[in-house]
């Protein structure tokens, strides 16, 4: 993981290594506070991205490490501290990200997972794409598990985990040697304790130099000698100009239920969004994707005028829920919809391992989860993705509860 001493070309007839920085390691003991690469750095006469890696001070956010990656046309920024989460990306006029009323890239040591009966996560809660994991994800409450002498015993769940609050062991930067030369931002999160998980995620964020595309891939494994239980769910995040009041959430479905009565109220009205109204009561949906042919799934958020949206594909073998979360609040509170695609839906880990839906990992063996990413700003382009989810919907209707799970 050291940084390239030269370009690409070696010289004539040499294998061509990959451009390496490494920005944080704990095992080298090292940390990189500021540093910067160019096209032009690597590639000789290359232009158009760069990267870039800083630290930001003052309040809340003091000693948080970020990455902007800008790959001549779109731009996304990685934080490391944050479990390597996504704090915005940006391509021309669209923004993926919201407006939180968490203003700062809150650093970890500053969040008490416990607060207001274990929603403290909230406290940092403002990045466009957040994981949720992995020892556990969805609601705080009372959960099972075996503790060190054997016995059964009870624990305190906080709100999705701790996986977006650890900061990464182990981060750098990579540049393909052969074009399109992907820009990769790869790092390390361990969620480790003694009598306890000893999970270890290894992600990489990448991006093609001029294109309108981004992909997240995670390789989770279990380092303990047991089988250990595990859940991860996308929490990715959109507010404007993509949510607004008759922007639509667009996917092949094969069911809906809605995540409890309040949400059962406008079950017909699921893929619909209003503006912002104060007082507004999350509603969430849980939502088992119809994938195509190879096994892939497709979602996407249009924007009224449907010349704006987002589209999200991945396989449903890795990821075969997506929980849609509706929180139309006013803006000071948050306006917000989170297509969150996961090992399960957002409840109480209880109640997910009661309808089979928190996987286990062998000792020694991985899980690996990838979402592709696209940002699209034309009509035609909108529309031809919209044409897709149509196709792969195949004039099938999905299977509507009306009525949420027996929770019980």
């Amino acid at each position: 993981m050291n940084e390239s001493s030269s370009p690409f070309d070696v010289g004539s007839g040499a294998v061509k290594q990959p451009y390496k920085k490494t920005l944080t390691s704990a095992k080298e003991n090292l940390h990189v506070e500021k540093w910067d690469v160019n096209a032009g750095d690597v590639i000789p006469g290359a232009k158009g991205w760069s990267v870039k890696k800083s630290t930001l001070h003052g309040g809340k956010q003091e000693g948080v490490d970020i990455i902007l990656v800008d790959n001549g046309r779109l731009k996304f920024t990685v934080c490391p501290t944050r479990g390597m989460g996504v704090l915005s990306v940006t391509m021309d006029d669209v923004f993926l990200g919201w407006d939180s009323p968490v203003k700062e890239a809150v650093h970890p040591n500053l969040i008490n997972l416990q607060s207001r009966g274990g929603l403290g996560w909230l406290e940092g809660f403002n990045e466009w794409m957040v994981r949720c994991g992995l020892e556990s994800a969805g609601h705080p409450g009372v959960d099972k598990f075996t503790n060190n002498v054997g016995d059964e015993a009870t624990m305190e769940l906080t709100l999705h985990g701790k996986i977006a609050n650890i900061p990464a062991s182990e981060v750098e930067v990579v540049i393909d040697p052969e074009p399109p030369h992907r820009i990769r931002i790869r790092g390390r999160v361990d969620e480790r304790m003694f009598y306890g998980p000893k999970l270890e995620m290894q992600t990489e964020i990448s991006t093609v130099p001029g294109s309108n595309s981004f992909r997240l891939a995670d390789v989770i494994a279990n380092h303990s000698a047991d089988e250990q239980e595990f859940q991860i769910i996308y929490h990715a995040n959109f507010g404007p100009p993509l949510l607004e009041e008759a922007s639509t959430f667009a996917g092949a479905v094969e069911r809906v239920t809605p995540f409890n009565e309040h949400a059962a109220k406008d079950l017909a009205f699921y893929a619909e969004y209003k503006g912002p109204q104060l007082g507004f009561i999350e509603q969430v949906y849980c939502i088992r994707p119809k994938p195509d042919a190879e096994g892939r799934a497709l979602i996407m958020l249009r924007n009224k005028a449907r010349d704006k949206a987002v589209s999200m594909v991945f396989p449903v073998s890795e990821l075969p829920f997506v929980t849609l979360w509706k929180n139309t609040n006013a803006v000071n509170e948050g306006y917000v919809t989170g297509l969150e695609p996961g090992t399960g839906f957002p409840n109480n880990r209880r109640i997910e391992r009661k309808f089979g839906r928190v996987p286990k990992l062998p000792p020694g063996r991985t899980y690996s989860a990838a979402i592709d990413f696209t940002i699209h700003t034309t009509a035609g382009e909108v529309s031809q993705v919209s044409n897709r989810i149509e196709a792969l919907q195949d004039g099938t209707h999905p299977i509507v509860d009306d009525r949420p799970e027996d929770k019980s």
